[in-house]
């Protein structure tokens, strides 16, 4: 689908229209008719979007360009950016899956002291990670078992488990630390590794009870 200069200038101004409504329009209109010019306005509203459908689609009209074009710019935003600048654009590139994003995700990122950020990097390393480096991101992300509340801990055990086989020896180690709360996420998230139908909570309560009797969750599988 085509669109003129003139509509399109429209529907990269109506990004910053006061209804969500007419905001998700517009970026539903500008990824139809996928223009790289738009990529700087794209990512900066990603930037400051108060409304996650309309973040969602600006996500969507993002992929539809050419990752060329759009990686530089996202990992840019990821480097310099503020909180939700820097947690949108590690969603968008989890998106693209061009692993030429991968240098952004560095042990500081990973680490980073903002949750949503954190999460974001989790998701976009597990997709991004270059093939024989995923022990390397298991052990990084392994190092935030216990962090955060129940949506965190849920973030990074699905993290952990999309590594596959390269997760076990991280997992296995954390098992023995001495903090309970991590020994307890470890436990969850293998059990929740081995029976994905259980479902995170019965998880976690299975590895309380674990934890509580003093195991660590090293059954044979």
């Amino acid at each position: 689908m085509t669109m003129t200069e003139e509509h399109h200038g429209r529907a990269l101004r109506a990004l910053r229209d006061g209804a969500p409504s007419a905001r998700l329009r517009a970026a539903l209109a500008v990824g139809t008719a996928p223009d790289p010019a738009a990529v700087g306005t794209l990512v900066e509203r990603c930037a400051v979007e108060p409304d996650f459908s309309v973040r969602e689609m600006l996500t969507w009209a993002l992929t539809r360009l050419p990752a060329a074009v759009t990686v530089p710019v996202l990992v840019r935003e990821v480097r310099t950016g503020g909180a939700q600048a820097r947690s949108q654009a590690l969603h968008t590139l989890s998106k693209i899956q061009d692993r030429r994003a991968w240098p952004v995700i560095t042990p500081e990122l990973l680490s980073d002291a903002d949750d949503e950020v954190a999460r974001s990097a989790w998701r976009a390393a597990v997709v991004l990670v270059p093939e024989g480096e995923e022990h390397e991101l298991a052990v990084e992300l392994a190092g935030q078992l216990g962090r955060g509340g129940r949506e965190t801990r849920l973030s990074l055990s699905r993290a952990l488990i999309a590594l596959g086989e390269a997760v076990l020896p991280a997992l296995h180690a954390a098992t023995g630390h001495p903090d309970p709360g991590v020994r307890e996420h470890a436990v969850a998230t293998e059990r929740l590794r081995r029976d994905p139908d259980a479902g995170f909570a019965y998880a976690v309560e299975e590895a309380r009870r674990v934890v509580a009797l003093g195991g660590g969750g090293r059954e044979e599988r």
